[in-house]
């Protein structure tokens, strides 16, 4: 479901999400209402999803990669297991055992 520009945001920061075409797991950290990217990132996108949805930061587990993801791209974690990632500490305070609690420390995008 594609949802309009300026609804709340389906997941928030420290909920862990799946992307469901290339099927890892990630924690969000944080989100935009609509997509923040540039035109010229945007167009190197291979998927392009409506840019008038939210979009997230999403730590990558098991990696150090961060991406910037569609909602539409996005469910619910099922695994619900902690995630591995060198910037958690950056931006969480620590697991409750189905999320991430998230800190005071703003994410300024990369």
């Amino acid at each position: 479901m594609i949802r309009l520009a300026n609804t709340e945001p389906k997941f928030a920061p420290g909920e862990l999400v799946r992307h469901l075409r290339y099927g890892y797991r990630g924690v969000v950290v944080a989100a935009d209402r609509r997509c923040e990217a540039s035109n010229e990132w945007y167009s190197r996108n291979r998927t392009q999803p409506d840019q008038q949805q939210p979009w997230y930061h999403v730590l990558v587990d098991e990696s150090a990669g961060v991406t910037y993801v569609a909602e539409s791209n996005l469910e619910a974690d099922s695994v619900g297991a902690e995630i591995t990632h060198p910037l958690l500490d950056d931006f969480f305070e620590g697991y409750s055992g189905d999320g991430y609690l998230r800190n005071d420390r703003p994410w300024h995008g990369w």
